[in-house]
C-alpha cells in the first residue's frame, strides 16, 4: 500500500500537522485490513511520547472500525532495530523520488508489489 499526500493541495492545513501523517497511515492500513482481516502491523516508532503513539493507534483503529471481523495487532518499533521497517523506508524513498523529483526508476521496481497506490491531492481539511 502506498499513500502519497500532496501537501501543496491542502488548502487549510490542520492545526496539528501530524494529522496529515495519521490520515495517511489510516488510508494505508484500511485496504490492508480489507484484504487481511487478521493482521500484524509494524509502524516506525515516530513518536517518543506515548500519548502521540496512542493517538496514532486510536486514529487507525477509528479508520478501520467499520470493517468486519478484523483483528489488528499494531506495533510501533524503532526502524533502526527492525530490518523490515528499514526496507519500507527505502520503498518510501522510491515513491518520494517519483512524486517529488519525477524519477520513477526505483518505484517501478516496487510497482509489481504495490496493490494500492493512492495520491491524495484533494482537500482533506
Amino acid at each position: 500500500m502506498a499513500v502519497i499526500v500532496n501537501k501543496r493541495a491542502i488548502l487549510r492545513p490542520p492545526t496539528d500537522s501530524e494529522d496529515i501523517y495519521r490520515e495517511a497511515v489510516t488510508r494505508a492500513v484500511a485496504p490492508c485490513v480489507e484484504r487481511h482481516p487478521h493482521l500484524e502491523l509494524w509502524l516506525d516508532k515516530r513518536y517518543t511520547k506515548p500519548s502521540l503513539r496512542h493517538r496514532l493507534e486510536k486514529n487507525v483503529r477509528a479508520g478501520i472500525a467499520g470493517l468486519p471481523q478484523q483483528v489488528v495487532l499494531l506495533y510501533q518499533e524503532d526502524s533502526r532495530n527492525q530490518k523490515g521497517l528499514q526496507a519500507v523506508d527505502h520503498i518510501a524513498w522510491a515513491f518520494y523520488q517519483k512524486y517529488e523529483r519525477g524519477d520513477e526508476g526505483l518505484s517501478k521496481i516496487c510497482a509489481v508489489k504495490v496493490v494500492v497506490e493512492e495520491l491524495v491531492s484533494h482537500h482533506l481539511w
